[in-house]
């Protein structure tokens, strides 16, 4: 739609006036469009190509007229991606509060989460056509479904049996070597042996859970926390020591440490280390290099979930926490849910010096995964469609994250604070500390929207005036005007909040 009204505006180049030079004439054209909004901010720019074509104009004539228009900030190029119409500065929020280290840790306590979980859920049931801004995964549309399906045709067709027949316990053996290669990238140096397929990343975590615990021990946990790490933490009858986490570091190393003099019960630690659902920090190095030392030092193993790693904003994705493990302390936990195909559910494990009993473990919960899913992401993960893909999907969402972080920014109340990610999905916002996220998720499903309670990410309730956003939908407008709805609502709250 925007790309054919700016070509009915759009003169031919043969009957542009004179008075200045065709580059300048043309940028103007792109200047007013961008203006008058046909083109918003984060709409991609036709390619030098396209627009060669569409103005009759050659390759120095088209450079000249993105200059001018990149001199004059009003698009950006990015690498490997074309040219976009510049998102405006987010105007300015205060950070998202860091977390109180003077404060010590609580006593651990039985997780009791299940319950405020299934009553949100319930909730949400009754609102099917909400707009979800508060899910964990992006929009279909953002994953490459006919590559997909067309690499299932394939894999039915060269082996007829692959439904029929039973699979390899430890999962497809080309998945797992193709796997091995790859995690070099993150610094992870394993076998195709040494790698697990599971059923999403969240029965590698259990797995890895089972595999060294038992119920009443006590597991570290950061804080806000995934919920969902909490269900898995009430199922098998374990305590949760919440570690307070900031929203640009992660994990509170000092906190951590202060707490394993503390609590000598500590029998794990739970951490994700890159993107952290629900802050989005992105632990540095030096953090995740004495995060694995602490827990090395102290005999305590430490589970790593890294489902976000690729989906971070940076020419190369952030490590992981087991490329600093030299003793197996590190128990390695991720999927392809977040980045590839949530609906193939496909995850991975590798145990450290626990990867025989996970074995074990697995082939008693559950056996193996099934062999078509395997097969087809193994195909598509041998050719560059995937690299391809991920760059696709990180513009994608960094495009949807400015533009949600902007009306996060000129709509919601005084007194709102967040930190914006650098990637993934996921908006942490602190609303005015006498707002109830509880109160505010109910209200804002009346207005058709879905957001996620601050209630959800602990087990003691900490959260309370905090909400997580989610960026999921391709629809750039109907998402900004939800947002901007959400804003409105929370100052009407804040003003009158009885």
């Amino acid at each position: 739609m925007t790309q054919s009204i700016l070509t009915r505006q759009a003169a031919p180049a043969d009957r542009l006036p004179d008075s200045q030079p065709l580059y300048r004439q043309l940028a103007d054209q792109y200047r007013r469009a961008i203006g008058s909004g046909v083109l918003r901010p984060g709409d991609r720019m036709p390619s030098m190509r396209a627009f060669m074509q569409r103005h009759g104009v050659s390759l120095a004539t088209a450079t000249e007229s993105y200059r001018v228009l990149e001199r004059d900030a009003l698009i950006d190029a990015r690498p490997r991606a074309g040219y976009f119409v510049r998102v405006p500065p987010t105007a300015a929020l205060p950070a998202a509060s860091e977390p109180d280290l003077a404060t010590l840790p609580g006593a651990a306590q039985f997780v009791g989460i299940h319950s405020v979980i299934s009553s949100i859920v319930s909730t949400f049931q009754r609102y099917p056509d909400a707009l979800n801004l508060g899910g964990a995964t992006a929009s279909p549309d953002l994953y490459p479904t006919d590559a997909l399906q067309k690499a299932a045709l394939r894999a039915l067709r060269k082996r007829p049996t692959l439904l029929t027949a039973a699979g390899h316990d430890q999962g497809d053996p080309a998945l797992r070597a193709i796997i091995a290669r790859r995690a070099l990238d993150a610094g992870i140096q394993i076998g195709a042996d040494d790698i697990i397929m599971t059923h999403g990343g969240i029965e590698a975590v259990n797995l890895a859970l089972r595999a060294v615990t038992q119920p009443g021990d006590t597991v570290a946990v950061e804080s806000p926390c995934f919920f969902g790490l909490l269900q898995a933490l009430e199922s098998l009858g374990l305590r949760a020591l919440e570690i307070p986490a900031s929203p640009t570091t992660g994990l509170a190393i000092e906190a951590l440490a202060f707490a394993l003099h503390t609590h000598p019960d500590i029998k794990a630690v739970v951490v994700v280390p890159n993107l952290q659902n629900p802050l989005g920090s992105v632990m540095p190095d030096t953090h995740k290099a004495r995060l694995v030392e602490l827990c090395a030092q102290a005999g305590i193993p430490l589970i790593e979930d890294d489902p976000y790693r690729e989906l971070a904003d940076a020419a190369q994705p952030p490590r992981s926490l087991k490329a600093w493990d030299t003793d197996g302390t590190v128990i390695h936990c991720t999927s392809f849910n977040k980045v590839l195909a949530p609906g193939m559910r496909v995850g991975w494990i590798n145990g450290g010096r626990w990867h025989p009993r996970i074995g074990m473990l697995k082939f008693a919960q559950s056996r193996h995964n099934e062999q078509l899913s395997q097969v087809v992401l193994a195909e598509f993960l041998e050719t560059n469609a995937y690299e391809r893909h991920l760059r696709r999907l990180r513009d994608r969402l960094r495009l949807q994250r400015e533009r949600m972080a902007a009306a996060i920014a000129t709509s919601f109340p005084d007194g709102t604070r967040f930190t914006p990610p650098r990637g993934g999905m996921f908006f942490w916002i602190e609303l005015p500390r006498d707002m109830s996220s509880t109160v505010f998720f109910k209200a804002v499903l009346d207005e058709g929207i879905r957001v996620m309670p601050g209630t959800m990410f602990s087990n003691g309730g900490r959260f309370d005036h905090f909400i997580r956003l989610s960026s999921p939908s391709t629809d750039l407008d109907l998402a900004d005007e939800a947002v901007r709805r959400l804003g409105r609502l929370a100052a009407r709250m804040a003003a009158h909040p009885d």
